[in-house]
């Protein structure tokens, strides 16, 4: 095992799930969003190409840090090496299942009651 952990993020985003490696996860100073930094891909040497990867690869190339919201965050997980990170379509009756988990209200305000 590495000296340097490697993390991975699944995390739902627009009607897809999103699992990325990196090296850093942490709480972000922006209230309710969960920041990750120095993303790992793994370098394949093999001629085939996975296009879900490459996909990521390409949405991710540049970014120095991203800000996920925290409601987003379906599971991280310290692995001992990284995988291929990946998209996931979410489809048919599973498209209603996801719910974002309900907050409290911020302190000073009034719940709405409707």
């Amino acid at each position: 095992m590495s000296s340097q952990p490697i993390y991975r993020i699944t995390f739902f985003n627009q009607q897809e799930v999103f699992e990325i490696y990196a090296q850093h996860v942490f709480q972000s100073d922006l209230w309710g969003f969960l920041e990750v930094e120095e993303f790992v891909f793994g370098e394949r040497s093999q001629m085939i190409v996975d296009p879900a990867e490459e996909k990521l690869k390409n949405l991710f190339s540049g970014v120095k840090r991203s800000f996920i919201p925290m409601q987003s965050v379906v599971r991280i997980d310290e692995v001992a090496k990284e995988g291929a990170a990946k998209v996931t379509e979410v489809t048919g009756a599973a498209v209603g299942n996801v719910r974002p988990f309900p907050f409290p209200p911020m302190a000073g305000t009034k719940p709405v009651v409707e």
